[in-house]
């Protein structure tokens, strides 16, 4: 029996349930299932959440990723800069747009794009860098800004992992050329299905990206670029809406319980996540690291706390791609993470007694009372 859920979105939609019906029968009534009013309106209160002038509704994040590269000219036979420590979409959407992945390793405190490894990744052909917002910790944008700009190269921020996130002020998907998000369920901002975005401050790349999103139609039937079906349903643009009404307190609960996971782990031996200095991480997950994580996991699976791995393998170790020429030991701060992270149950709804629970597993292997 489960005593701490990974995650609990039948809370979260309890929570607000008559908001979202209600949302979701005006679409349905509408006859608008098909982006419509419902993705226009969430489009524009999503570009202002994130600080830039326009945001671009689709069916996913790894679709978002893939359109900004094409919108920010990524072709064949260019490459593209990230990291091996990410979901394997960031790399995927590399290798759609006919580029070729190049990785450069992560910092070890951090997680995210090593500024000090990324200038010597940059060749003539390099056309995009994709640093990763990972776990909801901004990546050190300033220093990636500099060298991307002074050597002419566009900037698409991986943003999927970190709805609300600050860096000196700025938010996450506004800083580069553009933004991506996803809104799988399980995240911060989440759809009732699969939904993304793309924001961006620039209004050519924002048309761009909207032409490609269905069919490259100027007009109906008139096909300017060949383009792909990413559309955003309007049932998610709905849905979407209304729980970005509700997402500053949600992200400030997640930040309440990183402090109390935090406090309650500092005996322990595991090492819990730290935030970058003048940054505001939002816990998309929150990751610690062990030593033993393998055996850690499963005591918490015994005391039934779930809990989940990202990421057991850097995408430069996964047998689908071999193909890139990468060996083991090629980036070896993303191998030890991918050895020893371990997500701890993470959103708004957790309550302080269920992460007592999993403080005292962690700590002695014996779970507290279950929660009232």
């Amino acid at each position: 029996m489960t005593r701490v859920p990974l995650v609990d979105l039948q809370a979260q939609y309890r929570s607000i349930k008559a908001d979202i019906d209600a949302a979701v029968e005006r679409v349905l009534d509408s006859g608008q299932c098909a982006l419509g009013p419902a993705v226009s309106s969430f489009e524009r209160a999503f570009a202002a959440y994130c600080g830039a002038a326009e945001a671009v509704g689709v069916n996913s994040g790894t679709s978002a990723l893939h359109l900004a590269l094409l919108a920010a000219g990524v072709s064949p036979g260019d490459e593209v800069i990230t990291v091996p420590f990410t979901f394997v979409a960031t790399v995927a959407a590399i290798e759609c747009a006919g580029a070729k992945p190049v990785f450069v390793d992560v910092d070890d405190t951090y997680c995210t794009m090593d500024p000090a490894r990324l200038e010597a990744a940059v060749t003539p052909r390099t056309t995009a860098i994709v640093p990763v917002h990972l776990y909801g910790q901004p990546a050190d944008m300033d220093p990636i800004l500099e060298i991307a700009g002074r050597r002419g190269i566009a900037v698409v921020e991986d943003a999927c992992q970190a709805h609300g996130a600050d860096y000196r002020g700025r938010r996450c998907g506004s800083m580069g050329t553009l933004g991506c998000f996803s809104f799988y369920p399980t995240k911060n901002l989440g759809a009732c299905g699969e939904g993304g975005a793309v924001v961006t401050s620039d209004p050519g790349l924002a048309a761009r990206v909207r032409l490609l999103r269905s069919w490259g139609e100027q007009t109906r039937y008139t096909h300017a670029v060949r383009g792909f079906n990413y559309r955003m349903d309007g049932l998610q643009g709905a849905v979407l809406e209304v729980k970005l009404r509700h997402l500053e307190r949600w992200t400030e609960a997640r930040r309440a319980h990183a402090a109390s996971y935090a406090r309650c782990l500092s005996d322990t031996a595991v090492a819990v996540p730290r935030a970058r200095d003048g940054v505001r991480h939002v816990f998309h997950v929150y990751a610690v690291r062990a030593a033993r994580r393998d055996a850690l996991q499963a005591r918490l699976a015994d005391a039934g706390v779930q809990t989940a791995v990202h990421y057991p393998v850097p995408v430069h170790l996964q047998p689908a791609y071999r193909d890139l020429g990468y060996r083991r030991g090629d980036f070896p701060v993303a191998e030890r993470l991918a050895a020893e992270v371990l997500s701890l149950p993470m959103f708004p709804e957790l309550t302080e007694r269920q992460i007592e629970i999993v403080a005292d597993v962690i700590r002695t292997g014996i779970p507290a009372a279950a929660p009232a």
